[in-house]
């Protein structure tokens, strides 16, 4: 399965990330379905015959794997604009959101998908001053 997001949604936009590839236990494509694509409003995109480079935009390749296990630290980061609105939308969905402000310049968050992948979310925000 691959959900590409090309723009904006109702309240938020995914800026930068070409792809990332999650692994995903068998059967497990329709619950992937409802997070990419219901939860973060990605379009789900047909698999190539020959997996070539695409460029632009944001993808998620998702790859069942016989012996899955969630990425509980590798994960991928999407620049976000409208952050707040996006976290707003993960917990209405029931996910999780824990933001972390160790970063200076960029205000984040980490979240979850339906699998427990690991998921991190930033945008730029207001350089930390100097005490």
């Amino acid at each position: 399965m691959t959900a590409r997001g090309l723009g904006m949604t109702d309240d938020f936009t995914f800026e930068r990330l070409d792809h990332v590839q999650l692994d995903i236990p068998a059967g497990a494509e329709d619950e992937c379905r409802a997070f990419w694509s219901g939860v973060l409003g990605m379009t789900e995109l047909a698999k190539p015959p020959v997996l070539a480079a695409r460029g632009g935009g944001v993808e998620v390749h998702l790859g069942v794997t016989p012996d899955f296990r969630p990425a509980r630290k590798g994960h991928p980061g999407f620049q976000v604009r409208s952050l707040d609105a996006l976290a707003e939308r993960l917990a209405a969905h029931g996910h999780e959101v824990r933001w972390d402000d160790n970063v200076p310049g960029r205000r984040r968050f980490h979240s979850a998908d339906n699998l427990g992948n690991r998921l991190e979310f930033l945008e730029p925000g207001p350089a930390a001053t100097e005490a």
